[in-house]
């Protein structure tokens, strides 16, 4: 491996002059500066940033943690956090759990490790024994679109769930639909929870307590919102509306609909939280409640770095950003409420 002193031999000149090049520290010629940066070119050296960095106590690292990088919500949200750790000069290192609490630990574990200056998390799970460990080492931490119950105290940014679940559900309610399901994420998970909720209220303000049973957890992904939405249609009488917890579920949920020969929205109307870009989705069908994906990276990537910098607030914060209903083809008031059953489909 290429050393320094290979640099500054080739160069002819000492190691601090290299130091001083790499760095760009301290006064070096223009001639000089041009001799090392070649030595460095033709050996092919890469300096090791780590050591001065822990001489100022700081890498210059902020890391994310999420739980689905496929879902195009979340590369949205990480392009907010890099944008943010950009224009102070921090790099971001992107960590993926797949909603698995293991894998979370173990890359916990890895940027404690790397002296990670801060890290930005979205929690696999209720537990707050992660973040307990990471303020035992005196990492910064911001909790990104979820809740932890059992940590007071702490930076979070998050979208308003409950809010946008009980829009999307009087929504339906106000296009006629009396039998309604919510397909949810897992039950350990708040943004879960905050939607069956807002869906719940949004029910019983409709003098609607029977759809309280039509609630349908499990994972926030396309097979699992399969599988919930068959088991939903299997009720009788069949809802004549599904509200989906995230976009993945929701896709799932289409595909569930179709292989049971209903069409949206003339036989079952369909709404959705989260939205997709534009890019991918350039003519957008579902009506959805949209989160600032965008805005929440870069807030909460703002407000990490106020900590690390000591311009934060004394006061930990809790930013709870509003959704937005956007309105489009997948709903129409019912056909026949209550009247078609499971077995006349299924």
């Amino acid at each position: 491996m290429t050393t320094i002193r290979d640099v500054a031999e080739k160069a002819g000149v000492a190691t601090m002059t290299v130091s001083r090049v790499i760095n760009d520290s301290g006064y070096v010629s223009e001639e000089t500066r041009a001799k090392v940066e070649a030595a460095i070119l033709e050996l092919g050296y890469v300096p090791n940033m780590l050591g001065p960095s822990l001489r100022f106590n700081q890498t210059k690292t902020l890391a994310l943690i999420i739980t689905d990088i496929t879902n195009p919500f979340w590369t949205t949200v990480a392009r907010g956090a890099e944008d943010a750790a950009r224009e102070e000069q921090y790099n971001v290192i992107l960590c993926n759990t797949d909603e698995s609490a293991e894998k979370q630990d173990q890359y916990v574990d890895m940027l404690l490790k790397r002296r990670t200056d801060g890290i930005l998390l979205v929690p696999a799970s209720d537990s707050p024994e992660a973040v307990k460990l990471m303020r035992s080492q005196d990492v910064a931490v911001v909790i990104l679109d979820r809740r932890l119950s059992d940590v007071d105290s702490i930076d979070s940014v998050r979208s308003d769930s409950f809010g946008g679940a009980y829009t999307l559900a009087r929504h339906l309610t106000d296009l006629g639909h009396e039998h309604i399901a919510i397909l949810s994420g897992p039950r350990n998970i708040s943004t879960s929870v905050e939607r069956v909720e807002g869906f719940t209220q949004a029910m019983l303000d409709a003098g609607l307590p029977h759809n309280l049973e039509r609630v349908f957890w499990g994972e926030y992904n396309e097979s699992i919102g399969f599988d919930s939405a068959w088991r939903a249609l299997r009720q009788e009488p069949r809802p004549t509306a599904l509200l989906a917890a995230n976009n993945f579920i929701a896709n799932g949920a289409l595909r569930a609909l179709a292989q049971a020969g209903l069409t949206v929205p003339a036989d079952v109307s369909i709404v959705s939280f989260d939205d997709f870009p534009e890019n991918i989705n350039p003519s957008p069908f579902l009506t959805v409640v949209a989160q600032p994906a965008y805005e929440m990276g870069y807030r909460a990537a703002q407000l990490l770095l106020a900590r690390l910098a000591g311009n934060g607030s004394e006061d930990f914060q809790e930013i709870i950003l509003p959704t937005t209903l956007v309105m489009r083809k997948s709903t129409a008031p019912p056909k026949s409420a209550g009247v078609w059953t499971a077995s006349s489909v299924l």
